[in-house]
């Protein structure tokens, strides 16, 4: 049974066309992954299956009774307004089990002053099942390993959600949304502002749940390790893929080269319709030649727009909906001219070969430390081991977040002043640094 159904959606803003006709379904215990290329539209999709967008065309199809949550990239609008801490927000989820509870203290008052009548006993029995049924012994249980399992301190907790930073109000966001167990649960990118732990903390939790998911990340580890279907999307479709992102690189491998075999086959086909156009238009089959280039035009005019993959398999009444006034008669040579200029079905992306070279050749150690500890006056973060780093080793730095990893690096690039030992550079070296808030972009 679907919890989610989307039918013939299209966006527009003035003549840009986001995407076009898209149309799939979300079963009730479905775990999907949403891909395509960047600024295909994955999060515009969203918006518009979350109500937050209203699509050009096509509906969006809830089910009845069903709830919806939202992880979204703007998570700092779901708290705009708001003063309490971190851990008063998580309560509210719980409003009315803490009602119950309240209603249950209450009654134990009265029981412990001995003024329980008959009727009222009844009444706390049948309170303290519906109490227990709603999860009323677990739910601050439930708040703190959440809280702890997306990283989030014991000191954090009774932080005002304004003092938060941007990365920390979307795990709040996400923590919330666990927290209230919707039927179908939206992730874009959830895995942005998690360190490792966390990360893994959040693959287990999914695993595990009861409701729909629809997730959009570009981490394939993550997908692998939660999602049992892939929706692949492109401007003109959803491609709907069983099994994790392994599974459909896999799968789409095999598809490309069968549309492969299909194009070759087809433009096959269309050469021919046309040279047998080009022969008889102005002969004794001009009426056949006539009605068979009508179709062939908008066979052309339905590939060049939708492209080949989207237009397979489909009937003519769908896609003459979605081009609209874009389809139309072709002459002959207009009809050629578009044949030769088709594109074939887009095929595997290539691979990114890169290869960094020095400008010039450093030493051969390229970092060193002794007896280093990293952090601020008053406020020491760790020690490190001693470290040599030597020329053509790659490292990995991970940790908790907040530990000190951007602190380390600043420290060994001698942006910041170790609290006691030394890091030493190697000679020679040129330094590209990425910083986490773009600190060497040159705005201007």
């Amino acid at each position: 049974m679907s919890i989610l159904n989307l039918s013939n959606l299209s966006q527009a803003f003035g003549a840009f066309d986001v995407f076009l006709g898209l149309s799939a379904s979300v079963a009730n215990d479905a775990k999907i992954g949403l891909v395509g290329p960047n600024g295909i539209g994955k999060t515009t999709l969203l918006r518009v299956i979350t109500g937050l967008s209203e699509p050009t065309t096509g509906g969006v199809h809830l089910a009845r009774g069903a709830r919806l949550g939202y992880l979204r990239q703007e998570a700092v609008q779901a708290f705009a307004g708001l003063d309490h801490s971190l851990y008063e927000e998580m309560l509210t989820v719980f409003a009315e089990t803490r009602a119950q509870e309240t209603r249950l203290r209450d009654m134990e008052e009265t029981m412990a002053r001995g003024e329980m009548p008959d009727a009222l006993w009844e009444a706390y029995g049948k309170a303290q099942e519906q109490f227990e049924l709603a999860g009323g012994y677990e739910y601050e249980l439930r708040i703190r390993q959440t809280l702890q399992g997306l990283g989030f301190q014991t000191p954090h907790w009774e932080m005002p959600l304004h003092h938060l930073s941007g990365g920390q109000m979307t795990r709040a966001l996400l923590a919330r949304l666990l927290l209230e167990k919707p039927d179908l649960l939206i992730l874009d990118e959830p895995t942005n502002h998690l360190d490792v732990e966390a990360v893994e903390w959040l693959e287990t939790t999914l695993r595990a749940w009861e409701g729909a998911l629809l997730i959009v990340s570009h981490d394939r580890y993550f997908l692998d390790n939660v999602v049992n279907r892939i929706w692949e999307m492109s401007r003109a479709s959803i491609e709907v893929y069983r099994g994790n992102y392994t599974a459909y690189v896999q799968q789409r491998q095999a598809r490309w080269e069968r549309g492969q075999q299909l194009w070759e086959a087809e433009k096959e086909r269309l050469e021919r319709e046309l040279e047998f156009i080009r022969r008889n238009i102005a002969g004794q089959n001009t009426d056949q030649a006539t009605g068979r280039l009508k179709r062939l035009s908008r066979e052309l005019v339905a590939i060049d727009q939708l492209g080949f993959m989207a237009v397979q398999g489909r009937s003519w009444s769908e896609i003459s909906s979605e081009l609209g006034a874009k389809g139309g008669n072709l002459n002959v040579s207009e009809a050629g001219q578009m044949l030769r200029q088709l594109q074939p079905p887009v095929g595997r992306p290539p691979r990114l070969n890169i290869r960094l070279q020095a400008s010039k050749r450093g030493g051969e150690i390229v970092l060193r430390t002794r007896d280093l500890l990293v952090g601020y006056p008053g406020n020491p973060l760790f020690d490190a081991d001693d470290i040599e780093l030597h020329r053509g080793e790659v490292a990995a730095l991970i940790g908790p977040n907040g530990a000190g990893k951007t602190t380390f690096l600043r420290t060994v690039l001698e942006h910041r002043v170790p609290l006691r030992g030394e890091a030493r550079l190697g000679a020679n070296l040129h330094i590209g640094y990425f910083a986490q808030a773009h600190d060497g972009l040159n705005l201007d």
